[in-house]
């Protein structure tokens, strides 16, 4: 986790992590309201949990890594808590990241009551997972929407609704953001010359959200 421990500033400013329609939609699936109590899992910069916060629920944040500072630290494939204790679970941009994704989904439902929200990137190619690996060796794999909804499902939870955003990554914040320079970051570049945009500056991708109720 020494990787994630110097990254929180990074986190904090990401325009990425930090804002956009897809956080909005992802605040609005999870039904904030005053007293509803919510776990964001996977926090990382925090943004989810402030939004949250700033509509009146009751929030726990949680994280692998203390740096990110957490209210609790643990790995999303181990959560502290007892089952149902909260009325949403929320993961966004995190799950990539996660060794076991289907054991971390598997955890969100048992300690929800009622209501699991997700986002992460949609996979695409293998140049795009090597791009990512190189760029973070923190990153494990993107899913495809096949893959999740087979891990939503197994986890007994049902898909209410669904969305896709488009996200375009400026590659110069992007690779800083990581410490990712030189020769890696010109083969990282190459990798992704498929889905860049012209010009150069970004490339681009896209952010699957799901609404989950559990099942029962």
């Amino acid at each position: 986790m020494s990787a994630w421990n110097e990254r929180r500033e990074a986190y904090e400013r990401s325009a990425v992590h930090r804002a956009g329609a897809d956080l909005d939609l992802v605040v609005e699936w999870c039904e904030p309201a005053r007293g509803v109590t919510a776990l964001d899992v996977a926090t990382g910069g925090g943004h989810v949990a402030r939004r949250l916060r700033e509509r009146t629920c009751t929030v726990t944040s949680c994280d692998a890594a203390a740096g990110m500072e957490p209210d609790v630290v643990c790995p999303a494939e181990a959560l502290p808590f007892r089952d149902g204790s909260f009325d949403v679970v929320v993961c966004r941009l995190a799950a990539h990241h996660f060794d076991d994704p289907a054991a971390a989904v598997a955890e969100m439902a048992r300690v929800s009551r009622r209501l699991v929200v997700i986002e992460d990137g949609l996979h695409n190619d293998e140049r795009v997972e090597e791009a990512e690996r190189l760029r973070d060796a923190t990153h494990v794999r993107a899913y495809t929407k096949a893959e999740w909804l087979a891990m939503l499902f197994a986890a007994g939870l049902d898909v209410v609704d669904t969305a896709l955003h488009p996200r375009r990554h400026v590659f110069e914040e992007w690779l800083s953001c990581t410490g990712c320079e030189g020769e890696t970051a010109d083969r990282v570049r190459a990798l992704l010359a498929h889905v860049t945009e012209p010009g150069g500056e970004a490339w681009l991708d896209a952010k699957l959200i799901f609404k989950t109720l559990k099942r029962g």
